[in-house]
């Protein structure tokens, strides 16, 4: 991985949405809820206030609009504080 987050920062790949169809209607991407779980990719070094808790390859919840969305290499992830995951599962 060459995205190293800085300070308390996490990189976080989010997990698939799940296909659902509503009585034969197949819902469109756009309309998707998106996830609210994902796998650690890479983490921060913490700061002095705040030491890391999370570990690359934790599975993680995090909050419906934490982290921005970036794209590298053609995959979708996840840049986000410590502090906006809920639980590591």
């Amino acid at each position: 991985m060459k995205i190293k987050p800085l300070a308390d920062r996490v990189l976080v790949k989010p997990a698939l949405a799940e296909e659902k169809t509503v009585g034969g209607i197949i819902i469109p991407d756009s309309a998707k809820e998106k996830p609210l779980k994902g796998e650690v990719m890479a983490v921060g070094n913490g700061t002095k206030d705040e030491e890391m808790v999370v570990k690359k390859g934790d599975a993680v919840l995090y909050g419906k609009y934490a982290g921005t969305e970036i794209e590298w290499e053609s995959e979708t992830y996840l840049i986000m504080r410590q502090s906006d995951i809920l639980a590591i599962i």
